[in-house]
């Protein structure tokens, strides 16, 4: 079978028709996009270990995917890999509480509600990820910036920021956005049904989320230089053009892969350039 061009693609019907197909057995498929190989979990698993970040998408209300990602993370964990857990769901600001927490300082019902101040989705969700990464000691990394900047970003636009709100953010933090990365954004959310007036302002809200990402990783394994980080997020921050580059920037060299589980991509279309593997779970 041919490897991917630059710009081929893997037709995701293709891979949900043969998943169908053996729908009477337990199975995982895992593609992996390089060469469109079905592999198994521990063919990923093996990989995955050599390697110093592993950006895990998500669409954040599916609870299948939550449970893939923590398959990855016991499975390194089983596997001796030191680990930190990088998370959309949580600012930077939070830190202190993350690992507070942790360290088994916290309560669950008090951690409960610092969850819920953070993020607006259910705590059943993500709950067996935070409490594996309290039982195991693992640390927990706060990689966003404040909901409100982001929000009044993707209304209007990074230019509408105040000196001020920019103090809140990372030095050094722009929001000029590539084409690359703009089409890739309007194939994967193009059921949003945005306006030509408000897509960039979205675009630029996402780069924001990129970038500032990018930026509390990379000082977190500055500091932690022995860690292998998992990334929890959004698939369109961890498909290769979102957060991923971004790191690259930041710290070039870093080995990374990133794991999409179906679907993230709603246009039904993912390259070997976006992302290394693709999980459909039944």
């Amino acid at each position: 079978m041919k490897r991917f061009g630059k710009f081929a693609g893997i037709a995701l019907v293709l891979v949900v028709a043969a998943l169908t197909a053996r729908s009477c057995f337990s199975h995982d498929l895992i593609v992996r996009l390089s060469d469109r190989k079905e592999i198994s979990f521990k063919q990923m698993m093996g990989d995955l270990r050599k390697v110093a970040v592993i950006y895990v998408g998500e669409v954040h209300d599916n609870p299948d995917h939550h449970v893939l990602q923590l398959r990855i993370i016991r499975g390194l964990h089983r596997a001796g890999v030191p680990l930190a857990i990088g998370m959309e769901m949580f600012t930077a600001g939070s830190q202190q509480e993350l690992d507070r927490w942790v360290a088994g300082q916290t309560g669950t019902a008090a951690f409960q509600r610092i969850y819920r101040r953070e993020w607006n989705l259910p705590w059943s969700l993500y709950g067996d990820i935070l409490l594996f990464a309290r039982d195991k000691r693992i640390p927990l990394i706060g990689l966003n910036v404040p909901r409100d900047i982001t929000r009044k970003v993707g209304r209007e636009g990074f230019a509408s920021l105040t000196e001020d709100e920019r103090r809140k953010l990372p030095p050094n933090i722009t929001c000029d956005v590539d084409e690359s990365y703009m089409a890739m954004i309007h194939r994967s959310y193009s059921s949003h049904g945005l306006s030509a007036n408000t897509f960039r302002n979205f675009c630029e809200a996402q780069m924001l989320w990129n970038k500032s990402m990018a930026y509390h990783m990379v000082e977190y394994l500055r500091k932690n230089p022995g860690r292998t980080v998992v990334v929890i997020t959004g698939g369109g921050h961890a498909i290769r053009g979102g957060m991923p580059v971004q790191v690259d920037r930041e710290r070039p060299g870093l080995s990374s892969r990133v794991v999409l589980p179906d679907p993230v991509v709603r246009n039904g279309r993912i390259t070997a350039e976006e992302a290394d593997y693709l999980w459909l779970s039944h």
